[in-house]
């Protein structure tokens, strides 16, 4: 069965750093581009970063670009997220998504989802 587990979140506090994993099994996901998104409470889930099937192409939202890396492993059939510098307005559940069409940078082009991490930023 085609998936992806998310890991990693957590609380942390302004300034720190977290990575996130995202878990990719079945085999048909295991070439695909992939992205992360996040939705804050009472917010949209918005676009936060994509990459390439081979992971030479990326891209970042505004909000977190210098700030956050996403990167993958395909031997490990793995994506991350490695944020640093964090805010508040990072706090979120974190969803990682693989699609058919770089970038994975709006919903319509998400195949499937992750089950979302919790990421808890505070003062």
């Amino acid at each position: 069965q085609v998936q992806l587990v998310e890991s990693g979140g957590g609380l942390v506090q302004a300034g720190g750093s977290l990575r996130l994993s995202c878990a990719i099994s079945g085999r048909t996901l295991s070439t695909k581009p992939m992205g992360w998104f996040r939705q804050a409470p009472g917010k949209e889930r918005e676009f936060v970063a994509s990459i390439s099937w081979i992971g030479s192409i990326t891209s970042y939202a505004d909000s977190v670009k210098g700030r956050f890396t996403i990167s993958r492993d395909n031997a490990k059939n793995t994506v991350y997220l490695q944020m640093n510098s964090l805010k508040l307005e990072d706090t979120a559940v974190y969803y990682c998504a693989a699609g058919n069409t770089p970038p994975v940078n709006v919903a319509a082009r998400v195949l499937v989802w992750g089950q979302g991490t919790q990421v808890t930023v505070s003062s």
